[in-house]
């Protein structure tokens, strides 16, 4: 029988449009001869639901939707993801459940035994988890039906498990002979390799084929890049659908041969695919048709410039340049330059009669005080002003520039640079900020080289440059990889990339410090492992043990 992948991008809450794109994949898949098609998890409703959950009327929403589709959909059997209601012992109200539908009704439903509690997932605080899980026959095979962390517990390839039962082991055991996985699987750098041999490992070691359909699309956060795949019995990718974009992949579930859609290869351009993909629908799933920008002529900004551009269209984005008393007149005609490269508007707004007059007003208390961090924070909350002033007359969305560097050790400011409904690159290290602005030039050369090459500086002060406040960005780079993303002690840190002891700390210090500045930024796109945000959650009032 021939077998169809559907990866699909969904809208939480959108019950009509994801059910109408549901339909359209699988008579599609109809079309062309398939006898079943698998969806995503949560693919009816969208991932992640979170507390939505808790509303009966999302629950029957999302049975309503999957009996509207197994009725439009007779001809071909069809697997999706949804909510139904847990037993009242539970705890929990809702599972997080599979559907086969056939012939105009739902036939089957299995759900979800292994719920994720660890970085972005906090699936336990929503679902009752299964209790069991069965196997249910299909075109003469034992289809063992699983649900994206119900196969991410094999013995033989994590050397160190999360749960005590393995759902794909005990259906296999039980005479499954082909293993079904629907997910919802976020994005972050070098995931999909990940994913590909974790995968293929069950494949090899339980000797049976395996058919993966993963979400595609932004949530939020969350990117979901698909690349959903098959693999036959020796782990060997038989079909594979594309990345971050929807796709409708085919193969044989006898031959075990299948179509080999391209996938976007390497680091910088699947984390440049991801922030697009990201920033395009954040934009148009909270119904945002424009993105505003500050640009400054640094390298933050342009890198989201041209991502944003790329996302929605240069007709749709704004750029701001807001110079002022510091600011070089090269950093104005980078500006200018990038926007005329990118085909955006430009508009030109200049801050230093408003930054007189600020100070002006605070010179009676200010008095006695020398100038320090207040007139330069002075200056951002200007542009943030100015820029939101923008946004509320325009009806556009402020992208915010800072990076994960930045954000990481507090190097900005609330209400100023931090103004904005969305940051764009703040699980971009900086490091990496200079690694995509190369890749985006490799494409079509828009940012300038002035751009690239110039020094860090915020331009606050005169001559002023990051590497005055902070270590160089590889250093800096280095030790918050270390530390936020893999919890490493200073003394670890130091002993093992030879750094001294007290840089190590003191820029620790910083990220402890600025927790509560982390807490008021604007959502990101995340593409680490750890990416600041509600997949990392620390205290505000608290001293950190080093």
């Amino acid at each position: 029988m021939k077998i169809a992948l559907g990866q699909i991008n969904p809208t939480v809450g959108d019950f009509s449009g994801n059910s109408a794109k549901i339909i359209a994949f699988a008579q599609r898949a109809r079309s062309a001869g398939a006898g079943l098609v698998l969806f995503p998890e949560l693919s009816v409703c969208g991932y992640p639901p979170r507390d939505l959950v808790e509303r009966v009327s999302f629950v029957q929403h999302n049975r309503e939707a999957a009996e509207h589709i197994a009725a439009e959909t007779r001809g071909i059997a069809v697997i999706c993801g949804l909510v139904t209601p847990a037993q009242a012992e539970t705890g929990k109200s809702v599972l997080n459940s599979a559907a086969l539908l056939m012939d105009g009704t739902i036939k089957f439903v299995q759900s979800k035994m292994l719920l994720p509690t660890y970085d972005v997932f906090d699936e336990l605080r929503n679902f009752a988890p299964a209790r069991s899980q069965v196997l249910f026959p299909f075109c003469g095979k034992q289809m063992a039906l699983t649900i994206c962390e119900d196969a991410w517990n094999d013995k033989h390839f994590w050397p160190r498990r999360l749960y005590n039962v393995d759902p794909v082991e005990s259906l296999v055991k039980a005479g499954g002979n082909f293993v079904l996985n629907i997910s919802a699987s976020p994005f972050w750098a070098r995931k999909r390799e990940l994913r590909r041999e974790m995968l293929a490992t069950i494949a090899r070691t339980d000797r049976v084929p395996v058919a993966f359909v993963n979400q595609v699309g932004g949530n939020d956060s969350l990117v979901f890049d698909g690349a959903s795949m098959a693999f036959d019995r020796e782990g060997n990718v038989i079909a594979q659908g594309k990345s971050f974009e929807e796709d409708l992949v085919f193969f044989d579930s006898d031959s075990l041969a299948g179509e080999m859609h391209q996938q976007i290869e390497g680091e910088e351009a699947s984390i440049y695919a991801a922030l697009v993909l990201g920033t395009r629908d954040y934009m148009h799933k909270c119904g945002f048709k424009q993105a505003i920008i500050g640009l400054s002529g640094g390298i933050d900004s342009a890198l989201t410039a041209t991502i944003a551009v790329e996302a929605i269209g240069a007709e749709n984005v704004i750029g701001v340049g807001m110079p002022g008393p510091y600011s070089s007149e090269g950093s104005i005609n980078d500006a200018r330059e990038l926007a005329s490269n990118l085909g955006m508007r430009f508009e030109l707004l200049r801050i230093t009669e408003i930054f007189e007059g600020f100070k002006d007003t605070l010179k009676d208390v200010f008095r006695g005080r020398s100038e320090d961090a207040t007139e330069e924070n002075i200056q951002s909350r200007i542009r943030g002003s100015l820029l939101m002033a923008l946004s509320n007359k325009l009806g556009t969305l402020v992208l915010s520039t800072g990076n994960k560097s930045e954000l990481g050790v507090g190097y900005c400011t609330l209400y100023g640079d931090m103004a904005g409904g969305l940051a764009v690159i703040n699980d971009v290290p900086k490091t990496l900020v200079y690694q995509l602005s190369h890749y985006a030039n490799s494409r079509k050369p828009v940012i300038p080289r002035a751009t690239i090459e110039k020094p860090p500086s915020a331009e606050l002060r005169a001559d002023q440059k990051d590497s005055d406040s902070l270590p160089a960005y590889e250093v800096l780079d280095a030790i918050l990889e270390d530390y936020v993303e893999d919890a490493h002690s200073a003394e670890q840190i130091a002993r093992e990339r030879r750094f001294e002891l007290e840089l190590v700390k003191s820029v620790i210090r910083m990220v402890e410090r600025n927790e509560y500045k982390r807490q008021q930024a604007a959502p990101g796109i995340k593409i680490s492992p750890k990416a600041f945000g509600y997949g990392r959650r620390f205290p505000i009032a608290a001293k950190a043990d080093f």
